[in-house]
């Protein structure tokens, strides 16, 4: 394979990874209306702001062209606030009282 071909393929790999850490990003931020939720512990809602401050700035921990590291981030952030949300969800029901009836 010549040069033109494995820049093209690097180039595709490139803008496939800048999709997908794209795609995660947006899901993080509609995720942020968990944040809202008193019952989330604070770890988990600065995990989230981490997590965006991390992707949008010039700072990797791998070079920009390689998106992996921003869409472990993002992955990270996004388990983080389910699992905690989850988790004050089950503790919030353990709570109130059974009202069927």
């Amino acid at each position: 394979m010549d040069g033109k071909v494995w820049l093209t393929l690097l180039t595709v790999v490139a803008v496939v990874l800048a999709i997908a850490a794209a795609v995660l990003l947006v899901r993080v931020f509609k995720a942020r209306r968990l944040l809202l939720d008193a019952g989330i512990p604070l770890r988990d809602k600065a995990l989230f702001w981490v997590a965006v401050i991390y992707t949008v700035s010039p700072v990797d921990l791998i070079p920009d062209p390689v998106y992996l590291d921003d869409i472990g981030v993002l992955l990270l952030a996004l388990r983080s606030l389910h699992a905690a949300a989850g988790a004050a969800g089950a503790a919030r029901a353990a709570k109130e009282p059974d009202t069927v009836g």
